[in-house]
């Protein structure tokens, strides 16, 4: 995982692309994305990503515990390096 220190900050053109992203898999427009939907997220963005591996990619961005990933959660997740889990 990259250090945030490190991390590059986004311009408001590149967080408006995440937030798309977000958006197309926050199929109920919750603002929320849920494990069903993380599930529709890895299938298309990791389709190698073991069924195992799935609750515990969850875990790892649901930093809050709460069941649900946020778009400030998603957009962490999304800098740190989505393709490295």
């Amino acid at each position: 995982m990259t250090d945030k220190a490190n991390t590059p900050k986004l311009d408001a053109e590149q967080i408006a692309e995440i937030r798309r992203e977000f958006d197309y898999f926050d199929k109920d427009n919750n603002g929320q994305i849920d494990m069903p939907e993380f599930i529709e997220l890895l299938t298309i963005l990791s389709p190698k990503t073991k069924a195992n591996h799935v609750q515990e990619g969850f875990n790892m961005v649901d930093k809050n515990g709460d069941g649900y990933i946020d778009f400030e959660e998603f957009l962490n997740w999304w800098q740190e390096g989505w393709w490295e889990y």
